[in-house]
This record gives C-alpha cells, structure tokens and sequence, in this order.
C-alpha cells in the first residue's frame, strides 16, 4: 500500500509504503502526486519511505511496471530522490543504482528519516 506523507513542503512528494506495494497503489497514489507536482515546469522531489512491513522487494510485478514507466515518462524530472528503508541490500541497491536517475538519490536508514526529509527539502 502506497500512502501520501502530508507533512511536507508542496515541492516536495511524500510516499510511505507498507505492505505490498501493487500497481493500483502506483495508479492511484505516486503517479498523481507526481503529475501534480510537475505542474508549471517544476522538478520533482520525492521522499520514499519504505515500511518494515514491505514485502519482499516491496512491489508486485504490476506496481514494478508503473514505477519504470513513471521513472522513464518522466526521466529529466526528478531534481532529488531520498529514500528511506531499515532494509541494508536496499540502500546499497539506491547507492550502487542511483546514478541512473538524473538529479540527486540518497538512501538513509529508517533511524535518519528525518535527516531525508532535510535533505530532500534543501
């Protein structure tokens, strides 16, 4: 399940994720945060807060599809990308594939969320 973190400046997309995470989730929650928030030309922000409830890799193969198709439709959007996760293969996994998005990804343990929210803000 995909909710939106609502305590967050409005250049900024909050996405808390729990559970399995499944295409609808991606439907119906990031792709219209993300859409609202390129209005007017901007870049994206996107705080992503994986759960320690995820399953698995977090994501059903249908919400797997969303995410490529919102990453590659909106390829030179994402100004910064802070995600957060307690899982240690998956920051490793941001840091060494990171570099394939345009614009700054950091990943940061479940304990400095609040450092990602700093970061992802500045």
């Amino acid at each position: 399940m995909l909710e939106r973190i609502s305590d967050l400046p409005d250049s900024v997309v909050g996405i808390r994720a729990s559970g399995e995470v499944t295409g609808d989730d991606y439907k119906t929650v990031l792709i219209p945060a993300v859409e609202a928030a390129l209005q007017g030309g901007r870049k994206v922000r996107l705080l992503y807060v994986l759960g320690e409830d995820v399953k698995g890799l977090g994501f059903t193969a249908g919400a797997a599809w969303q995410d490529t198709k919102v990453g590659l439709g909106h390829y030179s959007s994402w100004e910064k990308v802070a995600v957060v996760s307690g899982k240690d293969w998956l920051r490793h996994s941001v840091d060494i594939f990171g570099y394939l998005i345009p614009g700054e990804v950091k990943a940061f343990s479940s304990e400095e969320e609040g450092e990602a929210r700093a970061w992802v803000t500045s």
